[in-house]
């Protein structure tokens, strides 16, 4: 990867000869961002025990672009730090590179991405960087760009065996099992009013076991919005079917219609996610259960990310999700918000084999403050908990229904520029 970035630099400069003005700049930003976070009576994996759990993480982040006026490179090498978790003191989590890739642009509007990248699409719920996540998520391989009115791309990534030397938990690629990765992204804007966003993919996996090496999951939808004046309405909707793991048949749906009014200084989002989810009927080998991808859920299912995976997290009975955001911009540097959540089940669940009357899984509030002091640093404390009900224990997310789970974290974010140049030549 270094050989290839330098001899397409060392290419740059004969190419830019050519140009009436040779353009170059460099930047260079640096992230501090450590985040301490404390959580109570419920579990993000069937594995954990500890609880009451405090602890602290880290993310220092460099960001180094150099552009000239037809190639951009880009690297972001990261160390994820973290202290109090497993017992330990401290440990590094990662040391890795966030980004590392380069951009030759072939013609004014279309250009090629190659190397290790993030993929944020649309609104993030089918695939985002993950900004949340300390080590954030990204992609290997080769991404088409073209942007003009319409704006369209095409992905084709990979994964390939990554180093244990450090937690994949904090690898921005560790967590991918699929053995290929294509995407297509297109999104148009019709006029001020209507804009069109259509996602297709596919991930292929390698089969462990069976005659047959690989399956395929396919997903294709998208969403339309609808803006006038201060108000906003969407529609998401996708289809996902192919094969799972299971070699079942996939037949799977979510959607998430959702309306918001900004009346200035606050911003109100009304909305619902509904994923789709198993009957309680003998298997005609098909399943129901949407996964979504490589998006984000905290930023529509609630801070406490009760449920990211699926569809282990609902027991494969599908979730409806109706939420509300609202979101008071105080002044110019102090912003507050608040979420509300109800979380219900496709289908019911059930125990011992037999169904339990009932949908309905638990209620979820987030609040949270953001400060920016000066430019560069940003605070943010924000506090959560759920009352949940019987139901959530079967799902294995609270040991006890009868106490309120509570989640907690302070998190400051600096961001200094710590160069930024630019070179002209007239030819």
């Amino acid at each position: 990867m270094i050989a290839f970035l330098l001899l397409i630099f060392g290419a740059g400069d004969l190419l830019a000869q050519s140009a009436d003005t040779l353009r170059r700049e460099l930047i260079i930003d640096f992230e501090v961002r450590p985040r301490a976070e404390y959580r109570d009576n419920f579990m993000w994996t069937a594995a954990d025990t500890v609880m009451p759990d405090l602890y602290t993480t880290q993310r220092n982040r460099l960001s180094i672009t150099y552009k000239t006026n037809w190639l951009r490179l880009h690297a972001s090498p990261q160390e994820i730090h973290v202290w109090g978790e497993t017992g330990r003191f401290s440990h590094v989590g990662s040391i890795n590179f966030f980004e590392l890739y380069a951009e030759p642009t072939i013609t004014k509007n279309f250009s090629v991405r190659v190397g290790r990248q993030a993929l944020s699409l649309d609104n993030g719920r089918i695939f985002s960087a993950a900004p949340w996540g300390q080590q954030s998520r990204s992609h290997e391989g080769i991404r088409l760009l073209y942007k003009k009115k319409l704006e369209t791309d095409l992905t084709l990534v990979f994964t390939r065996p990554y180093g244990q030397h450090f937690d994949p938990a904090y690898s921005p690629v560790g967590s991918h099992t699929y053995k290929f990765l294509f995407v297509h992204h297109l999104k148009h804007k019709f006029n001020n009013n209507i804009t069109l966003t259509n996602i297709n993919a596919m991930d292929v996996f390698r089969r462990t076991t069976g005659d047959r090496q690989y399956y395929r999951r396919i997903t294709n939808g998208g969403r339309l919005e609808y803006t006038q004046g201060s108000i906003f309405g969407t529609v998401n909707a996708y289809y996902q079917y192919g094969q799972n793991a299971a070699s079942e048949k996939l037949r799977a749906y979510y959607i998430q219609p959702e309306i918001s009014a900004n009346t200035g200084r606050t911003l109100f989002r009304l909305g619902a996610e509904i994923l789709s989810g198993e009957k309680n009927t003998p298997s005609k080998k098909i399943s129901n259960s949407f996964v979504p991808l490589y998006g984000v859920a905290w930023k529509f299912m609630g801070n406490m990310n009760l449920f990211t995976r699926f569809p282990a997290d609902v027991n494969e009975k599908g979730l409806i999700n109706p939420y509300l955001f609202i979101i008071y911009q105080a002044g110019k540097r102090l912003s507050l918000r608040g979420d509300a959540h109800l979380f219900y089940s496709q289908y019911p669940l059930i125990s011992e084999g037999e169904e339990i009357a009932g949908k309905y899984l638990g209620f979820e509030s987030d609040l949270s403050l953001n400060y920016k002091p000066i430019k560069g640093i940003e605070i943010i404390y924000g506090f959560s908990f759920t009352i949940a009900d019987k139901r959530m224990e079967l799902l294995n997310k609270v040991p006890d229904a009868g106490k309120i789970p509570i989640w907690s974290y302070l998190m400051v974010s600096y961001t200094p520029r710590l160069l930024s140049r630019k070179w002209f030549k007239l030819q």
